[in-house]
């Protein structure tokens, strides 16, 4: 450690403050981010409090740590920073994200968790000087901003498939384009052939020609899961993935990478859970979370709250924009007394628009670009988080000094 760095407090260095409250019926539409103990989770039109911020969960969900650029309003779920007293407001950020198991102790709630500011405070820690916080933050948040950076782009894949789906097999763009003999926007001639110049009448309306509706488990098998005895510790923590409802739910990516927790071949072995193969598409089937879907980038095991939807014909690309488009009125067919549940049932009597096999496997071959190039950024962010985080405490520590820091990420990068 640096001589540099000297002990001190953590209200000595920033002041925290309580957030404001405000109900979602006092809201405006605005693009002034509403930060709660959860993150960010509605918009207003009036800030409280200027960017950049640093935010910390302080009811419901303690030891959360977020970072605002913005200007922001601090919800009344938050402890939020009124004063940097001159500290780097993105080391401050790291700081309090590296000592987030030790905020989460500090709970004074008893049903609810709470964070009360007069226990952080006192807490004592080492702190480092401006021109070494700024160096910290920034190797860090280069790693954090390369994140963004795919995700963003992630964000844009998938707009972009979702965009050819909805033109091909919502609007019928080329169809039409065909019928007003012109060139289907971004086809070749020979592409083109592929795709049919009129309509015919259908249950679902008019559909192109030599398109079909059919059930669509006729195009997908629909597969449930189930839960080993959790009293039974030989069939937990092994190497399988295990998704539950939750996993589905709080992914914000197309494709589910990891799970919170993962069983033994005795716990599969033992259960009716099954192991659903990588591609095929999970839904959340009940819940508040009803609907929130995802592909599965590796083989894994599901609880009872999902479904997978296994594409008989490896369309899975399709399938998965295909439920995305679809889910809302799924939801609205669906049947619960709590929430909407999606149900066998529901599926079973829901129909599909289903194209011709050139045109699936052209769509495939399209988009299956893009969710490659979605699948591996997701493989890099992981590799770069995972860096961010073993640096993080030694960084946070002093343990480590900037040139090695940086040393170690371009071995590794």
């Amino acid at each position: 450690m640096t001589s540099e760095w000297r002990e001190s407090t953590i209200g000595a260095e920033v002041l925290l403050q309580r957030g404001f409250d405000i109900t979602r019926a006092e809201q405006r539409i605005g693009y002034v981010p509403v930060v709660s103990s959860g993150g960010i989770s509605s918009y207003h039109d009036t800030a409280a409090a200027k960017g950049p911020g640093v935010v910390l969960g302080r009811k419901g969900v303690v030891g959360s740590v977020y970072f605002v650029k913005s200007d922001y309003w601090p919800h009344d779920t938050t402890l939020w920073v009124k004063d940097f007293k001159g500290n780097d407001p993105r080391f401050v950020y790291y700081f309090f994200k590296g000592r987030a198991n030790q905020l989460a102790s500090l709970d004074v709630g008893s049903a609810n968790p709470t964070l009360n500011r007069n226990h952080v405070h006192p807490t004592k820690t080492l702190w480092p000087p401006l021109p070494e916080q700024k160096a910290i933050a920034h190797i860090l948040g280069t790693l954090d901003d390369k994140i963004e950076l795919n995700r963003k782009m992630n964000e844009t894949f998938e707009a972009m498939a979702r965009a050819i789906f909805q033109s091909w097999f919502v609007d019928f763009d080329p169809v039409r384009a065909k019928m007003e003999s012109r060139r289907p926007v971004g086809m070749d001639a020979k592409t083109a052939e592929l795709f049919p110049d009129s309509f015919v009448d259908s249950e679902l309306g008019k559909i192109p020609k030599g398109w079909t509706v059919v059930p669509c488990l006729n195009v997908f098998e629909l597969l449930s899961g189930g839960t080993p005895k959790t009293d039974e510790p030989s069939y937990w923590g092994g190497h399988i993935l295990w998704a539950s409802a939750k996993d589905v739910s709080q992914c914000s990516d197309a494709f589910l990478l990891s799970t919170e927790r993962r069983i033994t071949k005795a716990g599969l072995a033992n259960s009716t859970t099954k192991v659903m193969p990588a591609l095929s598409t999970v839904v959340v089937a009940r819940g508040a979370t009803t609907g929130r879907h995802v592909m599965l980038a590796r083989d894994t095991a599901m609880n009872q709250t999902c479904y997978a939807l296994r594409c008989n014909q490896q369309h899975h690309n399709w399938l998965y924009c295909w439920f995305g488009e679809t889910v809302e009125d799924l939801l609205q067919a669906a049947h619960g007394s709590v929430f909407d549940t999606i149900t066998t049932t529901t599926f079973q009597k829901t129909r599909l628009l289903l194209p011709s096999t050139p045109v699936l496997a052209l769509f495939e071959a399209r988009v299956g670009t893009l969710f490659s190039s979605i699948l591996a950024s997701l493989s890099r962010n992981r590799t770069l988080a995972s860096i961010r985080d073993a640096l993080l405490p030694k960084l946070l520590s002093g343990k480590l000094q900037i040139p090695d820091a940086e040393r170690f990420i371009k071995e590794r990068v």
